[in-house]
């Protein structure tokens, strides 16, 4: 965690803090940063939010990819 934030130009507390919740709306910046740093994209990251905003948790294209079909 302190490689992503120091590479993200945030600090470990905070990375911690939006992990956790404790910061509600992050500023776009950071987020961008981070996702750079993880190797996500915006689209993905967005695409994230609005799952679970939909209330469908998230769970992210890639990953419902690699699950096995229920028969």
């Amino acid at each position: 965690m302190l490689d992503t934030a120091l590479d993200a130009g945030v600090s470990p507390e905070t990375l911690r803090k939006i992990e956790s919740g404790r910061v509600a709306t992050p500023a776009f910046p950071t987020i961008a940063a981070i996702a750079v740093v993880v190797g996500l994209s915006l689209d993905a990251v967005w695409a994230e939010i609005s799952a679970a905003g939909q209330g469908r948790g998230a769970t992210s294209e890639r990953q419902a990819a690699q699950e096995p079909l229920a028969s």
